[in-house]
């Protein structure tokens, strides 16, 4: 749908459908005390070094999220903190409060224990709340390649969840057991109710306060969250039409966000898991920024969340209006800042408003949906060699070892999540990450991918 489509739309109609996209995967938590290796079993799932791996307990506070694809199945996994009790820490109440409510989020939790130590006190406690969750829980038995540890592993079958799994989160032995199991374990999805086709699906996430509530309510024009509450599942994600003013499409918020009646929220950390599915079961987010406070780590951590999940992206800098100097150097400034942040990737939108003076949000749905449009662009592959195979005669890749790639041929996938683009040639394990990255270049030079990722695949010919 183009931008004359949408515009050509008028009125507005209520109600809200709770609809499993094809883009929302599941909800993998990890739970354990301190110092069992979680945040190395983290890394080692995600093939990433995002978790910090100390042999100090408590070393994890700050929680991580990643994502994992495993035979086609693509989930979301979180790194807790260690589970603690009666510890000279500060952050005991605060990490024990997280990992209470990673659990109540999550659909299959990893209840990670050390087979070196085998079981012990603080390992039954933590057992004695799994087995009250009902949620699937997996015992994943680490450190079986330390010494005997492995002969300790059948101790953990006293807690009463089941087998438990073998694994060595340092060399990644057992690790494909144990993915398999969390694949079987995935809850099954609903019958969906499809949104209509064609109808862009938009993502506000940030932050706490910085100013998600107060920009949807601007757009309504009434003092109310859109949010529809429907009780018995937190996987669902909540898709409410928006047709007013002109513009058609979905605003997307999810069911987690009513109040919990055991668990006390951590708004930071609690915020980060709605943007989450938010995020999952959109086609843009737009991610707001409070202009009074700044760039901070959790609007980076969310950044990376979207690029993750290949979401189209327009930043919105709200509160615009409570700053003192609103200078277009000074508004430079900003936009140099948050570009540089969020490096290497740079080819976004970025708007400056006030939700509560509406000061430019129509600018940001319209942004938001010529991102949208840009994400479903094909070029003709005619038009595409015509430009690319001249560039690439330019430019041609830099030799390796006295070694030549020619790229012969170049296409757009027309079926892809995001724009995506293969290049045929006769080495392509020699085309490193600096020249795709000139090839991306090149390609947004010329057409208009502004505000979305592509992706370059090279292939032999």
């Amino acid at each position: 749908m183009n931008l004359d489509e949408m515009l050509a739309a008028s009125g507005i109609s209520g109600g809200a459908a709770a609809v499993n996209g094809n883009t929302k995967s599941g909800f993998v938590t990890f739970v354990g005390r301190p110092n069992v290796g979680k945040s190395t079993l983290f890394n080692r799932l995600t093939q990433t070094r995002s978790a910090i791996v100390d042999n100090t307990a408590g070393t994890t506070r700050d929680r991580q999220y990643g994502k994992v694809d495993w035979n086609g199945q693509e989930f979301s996994i979180v790194d807790t903190g260690g589970w603690v009790v009666n510890s000279d820490d500060v952050f005991e109440e605060e990490i024990n409060k997280q990992v209470e409510i990673a659990i109540e989020e999550a659909d299959v939790i990893l209840f990670v224990v050390d087979s070196t130590t085998g079981v012990t006190d603080l390992d039954d406690k933590v057992a004695q709340i799994l087995r009250r969750s009902k949620k699937p829980v997996i015992v994943v038995a680490n450190k079986e390649d330390v010494g005997d540890a492995r002969f300790n592993a059948a101790e953990f079958y006293s807690f009463g969840l089941g087998d438990p799994i073998e694994v060595s989160s340092a060399n990644g032995s057992g690790t494909g057991d144990l993915l398999d199991e969390i694949v079987k374990d995935m809850p099954e999805k609903e019958e969906e109710e499809e949104t209509e086709e064609n109808v862009a699906k938009f993502a506000i996430v940030g932050r706490p306060n910085a100013g998600k509530s107060s920009l949807i309510n601007a757009f309504i024009g009434e003092e109310r969250h859109i949010v529809t509450d429907i009780a018995g599942t937190t996987r669902d994600s909540i898709y409410h039409r928006y047709n007013k003013f002109g513009f058609d499409f979905y605003l997307v918020d999810t069911a987690g966000i009513r109040k919990k009646q055991k668990v006390n929220e951590d708004i930071e950390y609690y915020s980060v898991i709605r943007s989450i599915r938010a995020i999952e079961a959109s086609d843009v987010c737009i991610l707001m920024i409070d202009a009074t406070r700044g760039i901070e780590g959790q609007d980076a951590n969310i950044f990376g969340l979207i690029q993750r999940n290949r979401k189209g992206l327009v930043v919105c800098v709200n509160k615009w209006d409570l700053v003192e100097d609103k200078s277009v150097t000074a508004q430079k400034r900003y936009e140099d800042a948050i570009r540089n942040k969020f490096a290497p990737f740079t080819d976004f939108p970025i708007i400056f408003t006030s939700a509560l003076t509406k000061q430019r949000i129509f600018k940001v749905l319209e942004t938001a949906i010529e991102v949208y449009n840009n994400r479903r662009r094909v070029i003709p592959t005619s038009q595409l060699n015509t430009y690319m195979l001249e560039q690439i005669a330019i430019t041609p890749p830099p030799s390796n070892k006295g070694k030549f790639v020619k790229i012969k041929y170049v296409t757009m996938l027309k079926d892809a999540i995001i724009p995506t683009f293969v290049f045929f040639c006769n080495l392509p394990q020699w085309v490193k990450e600096p020249y795709r990255r000139f090839l991306e270049n090149k390609i947004r030079e010329h057409w208009d991918f502004h505000g979305t990722p592509i992706a370059i695949f090279m292939r032999e010919k």
